[in-house]
């Protein structure tokens, strides 16, 4: 029996194809409009007051002259704003992040806390009135450093294990003929995406709306359920268009803040961030004190392997960075042991930031990785090929398809490595130390429960309604490719709505589990849908919807380590005298399963190799220790890669097939950052034969660190 859709000429190959955006034009003319842009009748403005003091407890705030002052309709503070429930599971699993849950206390445990909100008509006048508002303190002493040494350290476990160890690890240090023992540092790094943080709440009817820009509606709609003790039914959050999410767009102050003053005052609220507040309530990526100990025998082939790494979080909110995370997958050894510590500070609290633990974890062990290469007289690339485990070297479980070797050879040979000169120093343009780099790539390849509907309408099309985000990555096109081969119909046939809470339970978009999860729903629905079309169930095509639920399939996957891998390459020019480092060309080679659409999927990867450009040698936060505040927290004084900086840069893949993966999508959202940092600064290390074992490599630490052979050779 043919299961073709009736009446519909079947097409295939929309999967694999390039295809421009299906909403790229709205978005370029402004027709599409984002969370701050759609109007609402009767709009009231909310302006956050953020604290002075990193520590203390508010004193008082003296509200009285800013309600009188024009256009000012509340201040909302912890002395009456709405009551909130914190005591809950939250949606990811884990405890309810608290710097949501604002005003329900006069504590401030950290620089730029939310202290209050000024609603008033426009917000013109709600941000004057925000300014114009007193608040005193009562202060107390604050630690915003972040110490390798600091004695209240702890084991915490995040999403996975905080600790894991087999082997002696010290007796196979001991037995090495080489060993590596060093320390890495990231700085803090924050992720301003374009369009910023906002929300708009209103109640129509009894229930709860919210418009706003985030990373998951189903994700919010439940957090702020839970908070203010509705039930899920009453609560819809719409966010049909997102300028970049990046991990930072979950629940986070703006949206509690603007529920508590359409609550109060029983009118539209929108809460928009500024630049300057995202610094402060958007998250970011804690910066880590990481330390890497190898042993290996003369050839390079490891015998012990230890990675530790240390990250802030907030004294409200345990928040893990897993940096030594990425060793639990890439490499063995007889003794392997890795830890995720964390030590808690007068912060505002770090989240999840394009490839959480992966970015910075793979700095500290691929640049460890091209230390023992040098140790040892072996190749880079051959060392990383010897050492590829045939297991998950923590969880002993096989890899659905590990092709880290392809990736490797390709690169090789389209970058030119088998001319590369080993000798660091030795090429020279002039004025310019020239050296190239290389390092590893992987993340996970994970999958969360979906919920999809999809309708055959009247006219022969087809409407696919799922609670997904795109976040700029171009998720509703590739959903559309997904959904036209599925149901064998051309992609102008199908219109995918997303961006809805009402569209039933899906996973978010974060950790590069969005498109691979959606796709699993989506092709699930459609292969009811021909079910039934084919069968003839004697309802007209237009008349059936059918609705998919993921949850058992996903049950049922067999339990394996599944990653997209990669081999990063680049190649850089340094001048001494200047300091300057300029990145002349970089390769990523991936093998990230099978490809949605080509066009997108290049824009992510290329996005994510220039933004580990950028960690390599301009981004860092840096905070006063005196006032726990952030220097220059705007897009001037934090210094992002920009098109200066950007040469020739090229991203490609390889086939990666699962052929137990019924979805064959492993996500590429975060792979292209993994790796990069560390080719960068291994590049940086073999045009001046000095090592940078702190991040970013900037112009005054390549003027400062010691000449070869004239001191440690570290910076």
């Amino acid at each position: 029996m043919s299961t073709a859709t009736p009446g519909r000429t079947p097409v295939q190959g929309a999967v694999g194809t390039a295809h421009t955006r299906v909403e790229g034009r709205d978005k370029v003319t402004g027709a599409a409009r984002y969370a701050g842009e759609i109007p609402f009748a009767d709009l009231a403005h909310g302006w956050l007051v953020l604290s002075t003091v990193t520590r203390g407890r508010i004193r008082s705030l003296d509200t009285d002259r800013v309600l009188g002052m024009p256009g000012v309709l509340a201040v909302l503070h912890h002395g009456n704003a709405p009551r909130l429930e914190t005591d809950y599971i939250g949606f990811l699993g884990g405890p309810p992040d608290p710097t949501a849950a604002v005003f329900q206390n006069d504590r401030v445990p950290h620089s730029g806390w939310p202290v209050a909100l000024v609603v008033a008509e426009t917000p013109e006048q709600a941000r004057e009135a925000a300014e114009s508002l007193t608040v005193t303190y009562d202060e107390e002493p604050h630690d915003v450093t972040l110490d390798p040494g600091h004695p209240d350290a702890y084991p915490a476990q995040g999403h996975m294990p905080a600790e894991t160890e087999k082997g002696d690890l010290e007796a196979r240090l001991a037995a090495s003929a080489v060993v590596v023992d060093e320390r890495y540092t990231t700085p803090e790094e924050h992720h301003n995406m374009m369009e910023p943080h906002a929300a708009t709440a209103l109640w129509d009817g009894g229930r709860l709306e919210v418009v706003d820009s985030n990373q998951g509606t189903t994700w919010v709609r439940t957090e702020l359920a839970k908070m203010f003790s509705l039930d899920e039914s009453a609560v819809r959050v719409r966010s049909e268009h997102v300028g970049g999410g990046f991990g930072s767009k979950g629940l986070r102050a703006h949206q509690v803040s603007a529920v508590m003053a359409a609550t109060v005052l029983q009118r539209p609220v929108r809460v928009v961030l500024t630049r300057r507040q995202m610094f402060t309530l958007g998250g970011y990526r804690s910066p880590t004190a990481q330390r890497v100990r190898l042993g290996a025998d003369a050839d390079g082939t490891l015998r012990a392997l230890e990675h530790r790494s240390l990250n802030q979080t907030s004294r409200v909110y345990e928040f893990v960075e897993p940096g030594a995370a990425v060793a639990r997958v890439m490499y063995d050894a007889d003794a392997h042991r890795t830890a995720n510590h964390v030590v808690r500070l007068d912060v505002p609290s770090p989240t999840f930031m394009r490839a959480p633990g992966e970015a910075p974890g793979s700095f500290a062990i691929e640049a460890a990785l091209d230390e023992l290469a040098e140790r040892c007289g072996v190749d880079p690339i051959e060392l990383r090929l010897r050492n590829e485990p045939e297991a998950g070297p923590v969880s002993g479980q096989p890899f659905s398809s590990r092709n880290l070797a392809g990736c490797f050879r390709e690169g090789a040979r389209r970058f030119g490595w088998a001319d590369r000169d080993p000798r660091p120093g030795t090429r020279r343009d002039g004025r310019w130390l020239l050296g190239t780099g290389t390092a590893a790539a992987s993340f996970p390849a994970g999958a969360g429960p979906s919920t999809a509907l999809l309708t055959a309408e009247a006219d022969g099309s087809f409407t696919v309604r799922i609670a997904a985000a795109d976040i700029g990555t171009g998720a509703r096109t590739a959903l559309t490719l997904i959904a036209a081969d599925a149901l064998e119909v051309a992609p102008e046939r199908v219109r995918v709505r997303i961006g809805d809470s009402d569209f039933g339970p899906a996973m978010i978009a974060g950790g590069s589990m969005g498109t691979r999860s959606w796709a699993w729903a989506i092709t699930a629905a459609a292969a009811d849908l021909r079910e039934r079309l084919t069968l003839g169930t004697g309802i007209p095509p237009e008349g059936i919807t059918v609705r998919s639920d993921t949850t058992a399939a996903l049950r049922a996957l067999t339990r394996k380590e599944r990653h997209s891998f990669g081999a990063q390459f680049a190649e850089v020019a340094v001048d001494t005298a200047t300091g300057e480092v300029r990145v002349r060309r970089m390769l990523g080679i991936f093998a990230a399963g099978r490809i949605v659409n080509p066009l997108t999927a290049r824009n992510q990867l290329v996005g994510g190799m220039i933004w580990g450009l950028s960690m390599a040698l301009h981004e860092e936060a840096v905070r006063d220790r005196s006032t726990g505040a952030l220097y220059g927290p705007d897009l001037a004084g934090y210094h992002v890669a920009t098109h200066a900086d950007v040469a020739d840069i090229e991203a490609d893949w390889i086939d990666d097939p699962d052929p137990d993966d019924p979805v064959g999508i492993k996500g590429i959202g975060e792979i292209g950052i993994v790796g990069a940092a560390a080719a960068v600064a291994n590049a940086v290390w073999h045009a001046t034969g000095v090592r940078h074992r702190a991040l970013p490599i900037r112009p005054d630490r390549v003027l400062t660190a010691p000449v070869p052979g004239g001191g440690a050779a570290d910076a």
